[in-house]
């Protein structure tokens, strides 16, 4: 019961923080409109291949910008101190649970976006709705840990990008046929089958991070 108090209270501190300063937000919301913007001036007419690989082409980059800062934005003081109150497991989920909010809002802001300047070919909203929420999920499982391991590395950029370039692709792919298939651009019966490998892989993924998490926190 700790760790749930613990995590509500880290929670409601980074929401806080992020309404009280809303500069990254901001910036990742110009960021994801302005391209928006750009993809309607550019285009005249959006094919439903062509909107479903912008879209999450859009989304991926927003989710980097996005979850990058979690721990890179955290300095080494204030990491000595919520390891003396809380436990490191705490820090994490607390981290990942925050920005899946964030990336599924960011996700619901985009499509909205790209609805208005090209048009809303989604068929089967349910399965469309469930493609983002998993699609936040899996990127912000997966930045977030990634985040730690290169706030840990001096920030190392080129760190993460090779960390992550084999996670994030078979999960794009994932993401993309699931997407294609709620705008009916193909039918396929094995999507039940996706969900649970998507599933399968943020689970993995979040196992992994949950078992080092503590060791890379003591270092």
């Amino acid at each position: 019961m700790i760790i749930f108090k613990e995590i509500a209270f880290l929670l409601r501190k980074d929401f806080r923080l992020e309404f009280r300063n809303a500069y990254a937000i901001s910036g990742i919301l110009l960021y994801v409109f302005s391209t928006i913007f750009i993809v309607y001036i550019s285009f005249q007419n959006i094919q439903p291949n062509v909107w479903n690989t912008l879209f999450w082409i859009i989304i991926l980059f927003a989710s980097i910008s996005a979850v990058v800062k979690s721990f890179v934005q955290e300095s080494s003081q204030r990491q000595l101190y919520y390891y003396s109150l809380v436990n490191p497991l705490s820090i994490l989920l607390s981290k990942i649970i925050y920005n899946i909010v964030l990336l599924f809002i960011l996700s619901l802001l985009c499509w909205l976006g790209f609805s208005i300047v090209a048009g809303n070919p989604v068929k089967a909203s349910t399965q469309f709705f469930l493609a983002l929420f998993l699609g936040a999920s899996s990127f912000s499982t997966c930045f977030t840990f990634l985040s730690a391991i290169s706030a840990k590395a001096d920030n190392n950029a080129t760190l993460m990008t090779i960390l992550s370039f084999p996670l994030i692709i078979p999960i794009l792919l994932t993401l993309l046929k699931i997407s294609a298939n709620a705008l009916r651009l193909m039918q396929d019966t094995n999507v039940d089958q996706d969900v649970l490998i998507l599933a399968a892989v943020n689970m993995l993924i979040l196992g992994i991070s949950v078992l080092l998490f503590p060791f890379l926190w003591r270092d």
